[in-house]
């Protein structure tokens, strides 16, 4: 099973690498964004064939590691293969 995890900052939390993205599009013309945030992304190849099993555990490895949960959030996505 494959485990594909976003995890981005809560909002009302500084993001000032996503504002030095954003000055970045702005200097080379790019005027159409109004902000950006920047995150993580990881994927997973996960044993588990379970789905409940496979999610619980990813929400762990979130929790536990991945993901500061007191500034950011995170979704997961599971897929079969």
């Amino acid at each position: 099973m494959k485990a594909r995890v976003h995890i981005t900052l809560k909002s009302g939390v500084l993001d000032p690498q996503g504002k030095a993205v954003h000055n970045a599009l702005t200097s080379l013309g790019f005027d159409g964004v109004d902000d950006v945030r920047q995150g993580k992304y990881l994927e997973l190849d996960l044993v588990e064939s379970d789905a409940e099993q496979a999610r619980a555990a990813v929400e762990a490895m979130c929790t536990r590691l991945l993901a500061n949960t007191v500034i950011e959030d995170y979704q997961i996505e599971l897929e079969d293969g």
